[in-house]
């Protein structure tokens, strides 16, 4: 059994949702279980409707054309079932009603932008019934329980685990098709894994049935050593350790979410990256294997915010100080990128998320006289030789720089 991620890129419209069938068809993937994200940009729109709601501005404006969106795909995929475009409008009437919920905007949040991974899931799933596939649809929020951390459900792996291993029997005779980036509280409230975090989902269902393995098809050929739209002469790893891999997704690479690397090496699932526009290429596969030496990786990560927290009182930052500072950092659930100390200041870079960045700021000001920039971009080179060594130090406006044995930061203002 094999677990099949497709992300927002492959199902942004009509052709694309006929290559996810294709690809499938292509795949023998008659006994998979398929995650699919949201369809284009509608978790983009849906953040919107969030908002517009909750400063009580016109936002069935906005679901109107995620609406329009979505109904020209379904008839340009000629599906013209009418207990399915009944579904379909009964989820944006419910979508209407769960924007204008008054409970905190996080839980509200959770509750609204889910529903663009159970709309595209509908779709998919009902496309490939079309197509005579043995496809059946299920909502992940049954199998995926979460505690209630609104927008970064923390996952309940004993009672997920009982779940998701009840739908060994039906794929022994079907593929299933569900959706990333949710789960649910105990008491069925819909919880989100954290942004892009259809990969994740996609391991979690992998790790609790045991698959054979998890591709996750991109619009790239595989993971690459940059961004090609960045370094043109990125190159494509044929395979990568999950360790490798796993710091590669900390320092900021974008190809694969965070989480989803631990769940799959603890189970020894391979993990495959795919490109969707070119089935036929081999991509990189991430597996426990040993390579000897790798090319640099370089990956960009924009919006850092640098904040320098200075003692007032003439003494030097001890471990008392530091202690205060990482507390208050995991009370705003604040995610460190860089850090870096002197004598009598220490400073962090972390992603600048408005307004949770000027709360922490806010918070440590209370003890410190705190200077903070935004705006600035962190560049980290793994595996580095003399060449990128020698070439990301020179770059210019850099504030903040840090290297070790095999890694070298630059914190810099493009």
């Amino acid at each position: 059994m094999k677990v099949f991620k497709f992300g927002g890129a492959s199902v942004k419209n009509a052709a694309a949702i006929q290559n996810v069938a294709a690809i499938v068809k292509q795949f023998e993937a008659s006994q998979s279980l398929i995650v699919v994200s949201a369809i284009g940009k509608t978790t983009n729109a849906l953040e919107r409707v969030v908002l517009l709601a909750r400063n009580q501005q016109n936002f069935e404006t906005v679901i109107q054309e995620i609406q329009d969106y979505h109904q020209q795909i379904i008839q340009e995929l000629d599906i013209n079932d009418p207990d399915f475009n009944n579904t379909i409008n009964a989820k944006f009437v419910e979508l209407k009603s769960l924007a204008t919920q008054t409970d905190e905007y996080d839980l509200v949040y959770d509750q609204v932008v889910s529903q663009g991974e159970v709309l595209s899931s509908l779709i998919l799933n009902q496309y490939l019934v079309q197509q005579g596939l043995r496809s059946a649809w299920i909502d992940a929020r049954h199998y995926i329980q979460t505690d209630n951390t609104w927008r970064g459900g923390k996952v309940d792996w004993e009672q997920s685990r009982k779940k998701i291993q009840g739908l060994k029997k039906n794929l022994q005779s079907q593929l299933l098709v569900t959706q990333g980036f949710i789960g649910a509280t105990s008491d069925n409230k819909t919880t989100t894994l954290g942004r892009e975090g259809s990969d994740y989902s996609a391991a979690i269902f992998a790790a609790c049935l045991s698959a054979e393995s998890v591709t996750i098809w991109k619009d790239v050929p595989g993971v690459m050593s940059a961004d090609p739209k960045r370094l043109p002469n990125a190159v494509v790893f044929d395979e990568l350790p999950y360790q490798e891999a796993a710091e590669m997704t900390y320092y900021g690479a974008s190809v694969i979410h965070p989480k989803t690397i631990k769940p799959l090496a603890n189970a020894g699932i391979p993990l495959l990256v795919k490109n969707f526009d070119n089935p036929a290429l081999p991509g990189t596969r991430i597996h426990e294997c040993k390579i000897d030496k790798l090319p640099p990786l370089v990956v960009f990560k924009e919006n850092q915010c640098l904040i320098s927290c200075k003692v007032t009182d003439y003494s030097f930052v001890n471990e008392q100080q530091m202690s205060n500072i990482f507390t208050t950092l995991s009370q705003h659930d604040v995610h460190i990128n860089v850090m870096q100390n002197s004598a009598i200041s220490f400073s962090i870079c972390v992603d600048y998320r408005e307004p949770k960045t000027l709360r922490l700021i806010e918070a440590l000001s209370k003890n410190f006289e705190v200077y903070y920039n935004t705006g600035l971009t962190l560049i980290t080179i793994k595996n580095y030789d003399a060449t990128t060594f020698n070439e990301y130090r020179q770059k210019p406006g850099i504030l903040l720089e840090q290297s070790s044995r095999s890694t070298l930061q630059v914190l810099l203002r493009l």
